[in-house]
């Protein structure tokens, strides 16, 4: 089992990277979204999906 890691350990870090950035974008969405921020850059006076995106509380 240490051969294994030890012969794969550039995978197994370059996964663990690759894991931890997806994560951290997908934690910034989140706390985006929560925040009401929108993710495309234009104003929402034109948009079809407007009513559907900003909901009222």
């Amino acid at each position: 089992m240490l051969e294994w890691i030890a012969s794969n350990i550039a995978t197994i870090l370059i996964c663990a990277a690759l894991i931890a950035i997806v994560a951290a974008v997908i934690a910034g969405m989140v706390r985006n979204r929560k925040k009401g921020v929108s993710s495309c850059g234009c104003g929402c006076s034109d948009c079809p999906m407007s009513g559907s995106c900003h909901t009222k509380k």
